[in-house]
C-alpha cells in the first residue's frame, strides 16, 4: 500500500492514511477546494479527533471507578440470578406491593436509614425515633459505639423480626488510625492485607458481649491516605467485628503500636450513605408536617418498606396459592414455586417471597437451586419464621374457584 504519511505540521496527530489514498484525496482537493476550505477541512478532523480522545479518557475513567466498585464489595452486592421454574399471574385483588404501601402500614412494616450522631448509644437513638413517631417498638440493626458515627438501620413496627438478616450483608467503616510511631506507607498496606480474610478477635474490655475469641471474615481493608501517624483507611467486615480492637491489633502487628481515633460507619448491606439516610431533626420534621398537615410525601422518602432489609438473601418467589398455607407455618412444597435463585444450597437460608414482592418468611432450603428446578413434587424448603399476616392471602381452594369463575364468565 505504500509509505505512512502523517500532518505533523499543523500541531496535532490524526489517523495515518497509506500514501496512495492521501494523494488522490490532495489532488482532488486542489482541483475542487480553495486552500481556506482545505484549512476548515483539517481543523474539523483535528476537533473531531480531540472529542474521540476526551470520549476515550471519560470510558477510562468509567472503568476504573468500576473496578474501584468491585475492590470493595461486599456479600450483599452479588447479585440475584433467577431461575424460572414455572410461571403464574398474581391477583391484585389479594396483597399489595411494597412500594404502594399507605403511611400506616409502613410504620408497620418499615425501616429508617437513620444517621447516628457522636455521642449518644445507639440504644438512646432509637429510645428518640420512638418518641418522635409515637409507635411502641424500633429496633436498631447492629450497635454503633457512643462516639462513633454512621447508618443505624432502625426496624418499625413488626419489621424488627427481620433484623436478623442484616448479620449476612456486611458492613463497611471508614475511619482514622493513629500509629504511637511513624511507619512507612508500604508496611502499613503489607499489614492491612494481612488482616483480611477469616482473623481471630478477642472483643475488646470494654463491649457488649462475652470475651471469647472468635473468627470474623474482612472482606477488604484498604489504606485510603498517611499524613505523618495518622491513617485513613476503608474496612468492609463481617457483623461483629470490633474496629477499635482490629486498630490495635495492627498497632500491635506494626510494631509500633495504634489505636482508633474516628470512625464512621458508610454502608450496612444495601443501606448506603444516599437520599434516604437521614438524621433525627429529618424524622421529626416529616412526622410533625405528616401529623399537622396530613402530608407523608416526605415521610415516605424516609420510611422504606422491610423487604430492603432482605434484598441481598436469595429468594424464592411463591404463587399466590401457596401464600396462606406458608403463613399457617406450612413448608414450602414444589408446586408453589415460579422462581428460584441460582444461589441456594442446601441448608441455606432463604427469603420466601409473593410475586408482588411481599415478603412471607424465612426458611431453610432442603435442596440446591438445580434440585429444586427440576423437582416434580416435594418439599424444597423448610419454614422457619413468618412475618406476613394470616388472612391477606385467601385459601389455595378459594383462589382456584375464584379463577374457574372469572373463565366462566369470559
Amino acid at each position: 500500500m505504500g509509505s505512512i504519511c502523517s500532518f505533523e505540521k499543523i500541531g496535532c496527530e490524526i489517523p495515518t492514511w497509506p500514501a496512495n489514498i492521501l494523494f488522490f484525496v490532495k489532488t482532488e482537493l486542489k482541483i475542487i477546494f480553495k486552500r481556506k476550505i482545505l484549512h476548515e477541512i483539517i481543523n474539523r478532523v483535528c476537533i473531531k479527533i480531540k472529542y474521540k480522545d476526551r470520549s476515550l479518557k471519560r470510558i477510562s475513567s468509567l472503568t476504573a471507578k468500576k473496578m474501584v466498585d468491585l475492590e470493595f464489595k461486599l456479600p450483599s452486592d452479588e447479585p440475584a440470578q433467577l431461575i424460572v421454574k414455572s410461571q403464574d399471574t398474581t391477583n391484585e385483588e389479594y396483597g399489595c406491593e411494597p412500594d404502594k404501601r399507605d403511611i400506616e402500614a409502613l410504620l408497620k412494616y418499615g425501616v429508617i436509614n437513620l444517621n447516628k450522631p457522636s455521642g449518644p448509644t445507639s440504644h438512646e437513638v432509637v429510645s428518640w425515633a420512638r418518641k418522635i413517631l409515637e409507635i411502641d417498638n424500633i429496633g436498631h440493626g447492629g450497635t454503633l459505639d457512643p462516639k462513633v458515627t454512621g447508618i443505624l438501620p432502625c426496624a418499625l413496627g413488626k419489621a424488627t423480626r427481620v433484623l436478623s438478616a442484616l448479620l449476612y450483608a456486611g458492613k463497611e467503616y471508614v475511619g482514622v488510625m493513629y500509629l504511637h510511631t511513624p511507619e512507612k506507607l508500604k508496611k502499613i498496606e503489607k499489614v492491612f492485607k494481612i488482616f483480611t480474610g477469616k482473623i481471630y478477635q478477642m472483643p475488646p474490655i470494654k463491649s457488649s458481649v462475652v470475651r471469647k475469641l472468635r473468627i470474623r471474615e474482612i472482606y477488604y481493608a484498604k489504606v485510603l491516605e498517611v499524613n505523618k501517624n495518622h491513617v485513613l483507611f476503608k474496612v468492609g467486615c463481617e457483623a461483629g467485628t470490633y474496629i477499635r480492637k482490629l486498630c490495635f491489633d495492627i498497632g500491635e502487628a506494626l510494631c509500633s503500636g495504634a489505636h482508633m481515633l474516628e470512625l464512621r460507619r458508610t454502608r450496612v448491606g444495601n443501606f448506603i450513605e444516599d437520599k434516604s439516610h437521614v438524621n433525627l431533626h429529618n424524622l421529626k420534621d416529616a412526622y410533625s408536617i405528616y401529623r399537622e398537615e396530613g402530608d407523608d410525601y416526605y415521610l415516605r422518602k424516609i420510611i422504606s418498606p422491610m423487604e430492603k432489609m432482605v434484598s441481598h438473601l436469595p429468594k424464592i418467589y411463591v404463587r399466590d396459592t401457596a401464600v396462606d398455607a406458608l403463613c399457617h407455618g406450612a413448608d414450602l412444597a414444589s408446586a408453589g414455586t415460579c422462581y428460584v435463585d441460582a444461589r441456594i444450597n442446601n441448608d441455606m437460608q432463604i427469603v420466601y417471597m409473593t410475586l408482588k414482592k411481599e415478603l412471607i418468611g424465612f426458611g431453610k432450603a432442603k435442596m440446591n437451586a438445580m434440585k429444586i428446578y427440576k423437582a416434580k413434587s416435594g418439599i424444597v424448603a423448610k419454614t422457619n419464621k413468618i412475618f406476613m399476616e394470616r388472612g391477606i392471602y385467601p385459601r389455595w381452594n378459594e383462589i382456584i374457584k375464584n379463577k374457574k369463575q372469572e373463565n366462566i364468565k369470559i
